[in-house]
């Protein structure tokens, strides 16, 4: 019946209406009838029918809430008759899920129904009922979250909750929203056994269930509970009531408690992790509480269940912060987040111990028996079976023989926890990559430093052990990131023991297994304290030398995996590692070491060949990882650009005391050094070169330490790291550029200079060969730089070898030939000093001297570019001089007073003149020659006061430091000059080589002196130079070395060749003298030679300074007085030749200097040049002087080796030079006196006396001292004896002949002068002549007294006029006795002539005693009436002795001489008659004579012809001599002459005596009859002819007057 009013009902809604299910919907009350009534029946089939239409009806949603109700309440009936079951289950949630119309009551009926439904005895009912139960409470909390989406926009005023939560309900909810209130607390009441509010009818509930009911509905749907207020009292309400259940549980009864704690603890972790903020006492309760669900002592599946919690919580981040603010953070409150790392930390630890034997037996085995090694129950199987063969592939951990397996498993449903511990730490680790992301958050930091101190010992712990125990590559990269991010943000919020204790952790597992282990033993001790000593340990690690771990090292791959996680952080986090940096790149360090990568270029480290040592086993993926960690490492530091300063510095310092550490493990050992921290720091800088000036200073200070190193490769690293970084620096584009930075230009080079103080050879070299590089590139633009670099080029000692020095010598090559232009000029003078330097050193002769050349370029550059010099030193001056001034303190510049362009020249002379005393001889004499060149050619560029300072601290000090070194040098004989170069004798001691140096420099500043004097006497002291200047040519002429002393000469010859100071007037003629053409006179512009000059040093200018307007002049007419400067030179030409011509006094062993011959030459011929200036003070005291000094040049002996060459062989008569130089000065003496005043005539007599000292040298050699002579040259033997002696006398005759010359001419033209006659001058010379006319045959040489005799005759031809003159005045009374000793010593010689004289020989000799008595006939008998008589008397004795021969008895040489002097005979005979045929007696003194005359005559003839007589008796018949013939035919032809003379006197002019002696002849004549010889016949004949005359009768005597 009700089906058909039903389908009645439905035909009649479908006619009436459009709308038919709305209308359905309204009248469902009817159309559901029939089908309720149809279960009612309980028929299955009907029921299953009624079952399934109603289910169609609701799911077209055309059921009104009546109909439901009414379905409900038969679905109810057929539950409790156990009908259909599942349908039932079925069409409850249609009706639940398809509309919303279920409210209140009913809607609690059909979940009661649900849940009496999953209480069946059946299975499949039980969990269909448990899913449907599930669903429905779904979908009541869906239609309460639908309902508030709906109502979204409305705002209600919610009504004041009352505190009451056991109301039935809730008016302020709406409908869904009251169901679902009601619902949870029914759920919350059952679970704690309490009795219902709604779910009226629940006969039996389960607590596991309900607990998994809360907590889906809790994790959910918590917006539910957080937006109404109503709900937010139900979580505390149910935790409450969770947490003291949970507590009472009965321990032992373990079935029913694991499921409903497991249970109970994730809703609780639900509640904590939705609710948190409405429970925050309730969970410190709970917290701490799971923490002690974890302790060891508890059940293994408890503790399992407890981790699971854990990990839910931990993979909330915020909730984690808010753990640490509400409880850590604040006082008296437990520290829970830390606890809960802990207890993690201590629970991951337990694991991994064995457990011992009885614990395995015990483990219980949970989930169906299943054994899977879980924490839960891990130890049972593979803890006790090890490592599995089969188990092998699978990811696990693995650790001192436990082994736990990784196993994917979903932690919602069901029991097994097998990767629980894993979960934990992912659950960390997602912790802490959250960490980064939370960072951004305001929050404030003290929070995040709280939470890491909490919680980093935990952690590290934890996370090192399943690092050490992993062995799966993704569990290992989660625990690397989790370590990694912790590190990272205790960088951040620099924490740096933590910091470093997670580094170090990293850096552990970076090294191979057991490397580190016998330093980080204590790794096991985890407190913080344990950290903090971990960390040193490991530093330690680093500084154990490497022959510690000779074992063979073994990478893993996890290392490998570990080690870019070390490079990842050190790439990404490097700006918060701070002093990490030490621990990570001691870390690299040892991993270069192990993988033998080595630096390259620019400090990259490439794979190089296998370290030697301990032997490195790298598997294959290992090899081909290698390039890759190359690369990584290089942009690891590449990207420290992107540090900022600080972390820089902080990676920097790493680097250097990595470095130190490294440095000393290499000390005293062989081994290859660790060059990781060189290579690197060289890298950075490479990298950082923008920001180059913060680090510099750290870095080049420690690069430089490395640099002198005593290890090779180390210090090569050092230096090469060093330049790289210097070269890099300057070549970079800075902003600004280094061109307007000289700070940071001058902090670059800065390094570069401090390498000069290593010693090592090799770094020097790199620093040379850098500097040449910056020289080629940069050399242009160093500017301020200048000083450093060739500071740097400069700083070069004898130690260093060549190739150091030539390295550095090219360097300075460079900047001379290149960059003097570009450099600032305050800097010439470093480069002057520098070059110097190079001439100073002794390795390498030739670039001494090269070095001196290139001082010589520089001062040509300074000559060519002076103007510009002058003008930028001056600049630079003005400054420095404020700067000083400023300060208060004088300005501290060498020569200073001296204009700034003066001083460089100044500084370049003094460096020339260290050079010129080096101990080398080449270097000295080419920079003496240098030197004195530079100031030739450029000395006019000086200011006339800087001239003092070149004379005095120059000069002078140059010529003092040579005569010291001179006199002190060693006269050890040099045996080679190094090599296989042979030395010349003249140069085989240092001495003699040091004497050459005397003579350049002494030459060299006499030519200044006499070049420059004009300029020099416009400076003050010029006469107080000149006298230091003469004292150091004497002092070099008294040397004992001939060069030098002869030397000393030439240069006081140079001196005196000086001309006086010209005037104004005089210049133009100068000029003209000097082959100035006219043009150039009158304009500015010309060029010097071989160069264009500039303007300012055209020629005419330069001439003009040299001689004129800026010196100042002295007014015209007057000269500059030079006598006091003569007068000095003549007291010193006297010094030294007082000197060098004294006879040496010891004895005859002493060794004797005795000056030499050229030197003497030279002394002498300098007097002529000096006289010139001194003429007019010249006095007779200084005219002794110069006798002394002659004579005693004159007198010394030369030495016989060298005699050969200075005299001349025996057969010439020349002069030597020095003989020559002595008369010449004599020369020039007697001809200034002749043209001089008539004062100085009273100095001729001292010449004459001078010359008839050196007339006595021909036959009296002087004596030199007590010296014993030969002397070699003796005409009379024409031998030259080669005598032992040591010295040789000279061969004076030339020397006395010339003298003598010189003398006769002399006195020719001053017989007449006054002080010639007072002084006796004409008896001086007589009886100086008389010696050789004495000696004659005897004299050394036979030109002696022939020259003798002509010069006496020469002189008595012009001197007896005089004598005559003034015979009167008595002045020549003692002459006159001189004379006639003289004539007798030649006329009558005792010497006999040598026996090989030819006839011509004699007869020449005859001819010059004929020439005297002519002179006697002619020049003396004639005015013998102003003679003296005695002297008269003796001349005739000497003609009557002449005139007679007498006979010898024998033909003896006697009367050979005789013989051959028959002409001499025949003239005394001649003059005797003469002067007694003399007609004009005029006076009785003529008489006198004549009578005189006349009786020697006949005494004579007598003497004679007796003597004839008897030789012809006793000849016999043998004929006499022809001589004697002669002779008696002479006397016979006189006896007649005279016979007629006689006749021709008056009678009173005879004396009676004559006449006596005539008449006595007569017999003698008559005896002579009987000669045989027909000429005496003759002869005879005409003598006894004129008798008849005289022959008259007696007179007859009267006597007495009678005849």
């Amino acid at each position: 019946n009700a089906a058909e009013s039903g389908i009645v009902k439905i035909k009649t809604i479908a006619a009436r209406n459009t709308d038919i299910l709305a209308a359905l919907k309204e009248n469902s009350s009817e159309v559901v009838q029939p089908f309720l009534m149809g279960c009612g029946t309980k028929e299955p089939k009907i029921t299953q029918l009624c079952l399934a239409a109603i289910q169609r009806l609701m799911s077209h949603e055309v059921v009104s809430e009546a109909a439901a109700g009414n379905i409900i309440n038969m679905l109810w009936q057929l539950m409790e008759n156990g009908l259909e079951e599942l349908k039932l289950l079925q069409t409850v949630l249609v009706l639940l899920t398809t509309n919303t119309i279920v409210h209140d009551e009913v809607l609690s009926k059909a979940i009661v129904l649900c849940f009496r439904l999953h209480f069946t005895k059946d299975n499949i009912t039980n969990n269909t009922a448990a899913a449907t139960v599930r669903q429905v409470v779904t979908v009541v909390f869906e239609r309460m979250v639908a309902e508030d989406e709906k109502f979204k926009g409305l705002t209600e005023e919610p009504p004041a909750v009352q505190g009451n939560s056991n109301r039935r309900s809730v008016s302020s909810l709406r409908p869904s929203a009251k169901d679902a209130y009601m619902l949870f607390q029914d759920l919350c009441q059952l679970v704690n056994a309490d009795a219902p509010y709604w779910l009226v009818g629940m006969t039996e509930m389960t607590r596991t269930f309900g607990l998994e009911l809360l907590e889906s509905v809790l994790n959910d749907f918590p917006e539910v509970f957080l937006q109404h207020q109503e709900f937010s009292f139900l979580p505390n309400i149910k935790f409450r009531q969770g947490s003291s259940s949970s507590a009472s549980s009965p321990a032992p009864v373990e079935k029913p408690y694991f499921p409903i704690c497991m249970r109970l603890l994730r809703v609780v972790s639900v509640l904590i992790k939705h609710f948190y903020s409405l429970l925050v006492t309730e969970c410190e309760i709970f917290l701490s509480l799971l923490v002690k669900f974890l302790d060891g002592e508890k059940p293994q599946w408890l503790r399992a269940v407890a981790v699971e919690s854990v990990h839910r919580l931990c993979v909330q981040p915020h909730l984690l912060q808010s753990f640490c603010q509400s409880y850590d953070m604040k006082q008296h409150s437990t520290k829970v987040f830390r606890d809960i790392v802990n207890a993690l930390g201590s629970f991951i630890q337990s694991l991994f111990i064995l457990p011992s034997a009885g614990n395995a037996s015990q483990t219980v085995s949970l989930s169906g028996g299943s054994v899977s090694g879980s924490q839960a129950s891990g130890q049972g199987g593979p803890g006790a079976a090890g490592a599995g063969a089969g188990l092998t592939t699978q990811a696990a951990f693995e650790y001192r023989g436990t082994w736990i397996p990784l196993m994917n498993v979903s932690v919602q449903g069901s029991a097994k926890y097998e990767s629980a511990s894993v979960t934990c730490v992912c659950g960390v680790a997602v912790f802490c990559s959250c960490v980064d992301a939370v960072c951004v958050f305001a929050v404030a930091n003290e929070v995040w430093e709280e939470m890491v101190n909490a919680c980093w010992c935990g952690l590290l712990a934890a996370l090192s052990l399943l690092l050490d125990a992993s062995t799966d590559e993704t569990a290992t990269e989660s625990i690397l990131k989790a370590e990694l991010s912790v590190a990272s943000l205790c960088g951040r919020l620099s924490l740096v023991t933590p910091r470093d204790a997670f580094i170090t952790a990293i850096c552990k597992a970076s090294l191979p297994p057991h490397y580190a282990l016998t330093v980080l033993s204590n790794a096991a001790n985890l407190s913080n304290k344990g950290y903090v000593s971990n960390r040193v340990c490991f530093s330690r690690l680093i500084t154990r030398p490497f022959s510690l771990y000779l074992c063979v090292r073994q990478l893993t791959a996890k290392n490998i995996q570990c080690m870019r996680t070390l490079l990842n952080l050190a790439h990404c986090h490097g700006a918060y590692l701070g002093t990490s940096w030490q621990l990570v790149l001691a870390t690299l360090q040892h991993l270069v070491w192990i993988l033998g990568l080595k630096p390259a270029v620019g400090g990259v480290l490439k794979p190089g060949r296998a370290v030697e040592g301990p032997s490195t086993v790298l598997t294959t993926a290992v090899m081909t990882d290698l390039p890759v960690i190359s690369n990584i490492l290089s942009r690891l530091f590449e990207s420290s650009q992107y540090l900022d300063d600080v972390s820089l510095h902080h990676l920097i310092n790493a680097l250097c005391s990595l470095s130190m550490e490294a440095m000393e493990m290499a000390y005293g050992n062989n081994k290859e050094p660790s060059l990781f921290a060189v290579a690197k720091l060289l890298e950075t800088g490479l990298v950082n070169m923008d920001r180059i000036e913060i680090l510099w200073r750290p870095l080049t200070a420690h690069l430089l330490e490395v640099c002198q190193h005593p290890n090779a490769r180390m210090r090569e690293w050092g230096a090469e790291a060093i330049t790289s970084l210097i070269k890099a620096g300057l070549s970079f584009k800075h902003e600004p550029p280094l061109s307007q930075n000289q700070r940071l230009q001058l902090l670059l080079l800065n390094p570069l200079k401090e390498l000069s103080n290593v010693l090592h050879t090799d770094i020097r070299q790199k620093q040379l060969e850098c500097v040449l590089q910056i020289l080629q590139n940069q050399g242009d633009s160093l500017g301020p730089g200048w000083p450093l670099v060739l500071g740097v080029i400069g700083a070069i000692r004898n130690d260093q070898g060549e190739s150091l020095i030539r390295t550095a010598f090219q360097c300075l090559q460079l900047v001379v030939t290149d960059f003097l232009p570009t450099m600032p000029c305050m800097c010439l003078q470093i480069v002057v000093d520098v070059a110097g330097s190079f001439g100073l050193q002794n390795q390498e002769l030739n670039i001494s001297l090269t070095s001196i050349g290139l001082l010589w370029n520089i001062s040509d550059y300074f000559f060519q570019r002076g103007e510009a010099i002058t003008e930028e030193l001056e600049r630079e001056e003005a400054v420095l001089l404020k700067q000083a001034q400023d300060k208060g303190e004088p300005l501290n510049r060498p020569f200073h007073p001296a204009p700034p362009f003066d001083c460089l020249w100044l500084c370049l002379y003094a460096k020339l003149g260290e050079l010129c005393v080096d101990p080398r001889p080449a270097v000295r004499k080419s920079a003496g020659q240098t030197m004195f060149s530079t100031i030739a050619a450029h000395g006019t560029l000086l200011q006339p006061p800087t001239w003092n300072i070149v004379v005095w601290k120059v000069l002078f000090h140059l010529l003092d430091c040579v005569r010291k070194s001179s006199t002190t040098a060693d006269k050890e004989k040099i045996e080679s000059g190094g090599g296989n170069i042979l030395i010349h004798h003249s140069r085989d001691t240092a001495e003699k080589q040091w004497a050459e140096t005397w003579v350049l420099t002494l030459a060299g500043v006499a030519r200044i002196f006499n070049t420059r004097r004009y300029l020099l006497q416009q400076l003050g002291d010029f006469f107080k130079a000149w006298e230091v200047l003469l004292d150091h040519i004497q002092s070099a002429a008294l040397s004992k070395n001939n060069e030098v002393s002869l030397a000393a000469l030439k240069s006081f010859q140079e001196i005196l060749q000086l001309v006086t100071p010209m005037k104004d007037t005089d210049k133009l003629d100068v000029l003209a003298a000097m082959d100035v053409p006219p043009v150039l006179m009158e304009s500015l512009q010309g060029s010097g030679p071989g160069r264009p000059l500039v303007r300012s040093d055209s020629l005419a200018e330069r001439l003009v300074q040299r001689y004129g307007a800026q010196s100042s002049l002295p007014p015209p007419g007057e000269e500059l007085d030079d006598s006091a400067l003569w007068w000095s030179a003549w007291n010193t030409w006297y010094r030294i030749g007082t000197e060098c011509t004294r006879p040496p006094s010891g004895g005859k062993d002493k060794l004797v200097f005795v000056p030499s011959q050229p030197f003497l030459t030279a002394l002498i011929q300098i007097f002529p040049a000096l006289y010139q200036h001194i003429a007019g003070g010249f006095s007779m005291e200084d005219l002794k002087k110069l006798g002394v000094i002659l004579h005693g040049a004159v007198s010394v002996p030369i030495s016989s080796d060298s005699s050969p060459f200075i005299l001349p062989s025996y057969m010439e008569a020349v002069l030597t030079s020095l003989q020559e130089a002595v008369l010449t000065a004599l020369d020039v003496l007697q001809k200034a006196i002749c043209v001089g005043l008539e004062n100085l005539q009273v100095m001729y007599p001292a010449i004459f006396e001078q010359l008839l000292l050196f007339v006595e040298f021909s036959c009296k050699p002087p004596q030199y001292g007590k010296m014993e002579t030969k002397h070699v040259a003796n005409a009379k033997y024409n031998q030259v004896s080669l005598c032992p002696a040591e010295w040789v006398a000279l061969n004076y005759v030339p020397f006395a002949e010339r003298s003598l010359e010189v003398l006769v001419d002399l006195y020719h033209k001053t017989a007449c002068h006054k002080a010639v006659i007072n002084e006796k001058v004409l008896q001086n010379i007589i009886k100086t002549l008389k010696i050789p006319l004495g000696l004659k045959y005897a004299c050394p040489a036979e030109s002696t007294w022939k020259l003798a005799v002509s010069s006496l005759l020469k002189v008595l031809s012009i001197g007896l006029p005089v004598a005559r003159q003034q015979a009167s005045s008595g002045k020549f009374d003692t002459m006159w006795p001189e004379l006639a000793n003289a004539f007798e010593d030649f006329l009558f010689t005792k010497s006999t002539p040598p026996d090989n004289r030819s006839i011509q020989e004699f007869q020449r000799n005859e001819a010059i005693d004929v020439e005297v008595v002519q002179l006697i006939s002619t020049e003396i008998l004639p005015f013998a009436n102003f003679i003296p008589k005695e002297f008269v008397g003796r001349i005739m004795s000497m003609l009557n002795k002449g005139s007679i021969h007498s006979q010898s008895s024998s033909f003896t040489e006697a009367e050979m001489d005789i013989r051959m002097r028959e002409e001499f005979s025949k003239v005394c005979f001649e003059t005797l008659l003469q002067f007694s045929f003399s007609n004009k007696v005029s006076t009785p003194q003529e008489g006198y004579i004549s009578r005189m005359a006349l009786s020697v005559l006949l005494q004579r003839a007598q003497d004679v012809l007796r003597r004839y007589v008897n030789d012809e008796r006793l000849s016999g018949r043998c004929p006499l001599p022809r001589q004697q013939v002669t002779e008696i035919i002479f006397v016979l032809k006189a006896i007649s002459t005279l016979m007629d003379s006689l006749k021709k006197t008056q009678p009173e002019n005879v004396d009676g005596n004559v006449w006596v002696q005539v008449i006595a002849l007569y017999p003698t004549l008559v005896e002579c009859i009987t000669c045989s010889s027909p000429e005496v016949s003759s002869a005879l004949k005409d003598a006894l002819g004129p008798f008849k005359d005289f022959m008259q009768p007696p007179v007859s005597k009267v006597q007495n007057g009678e005849s």
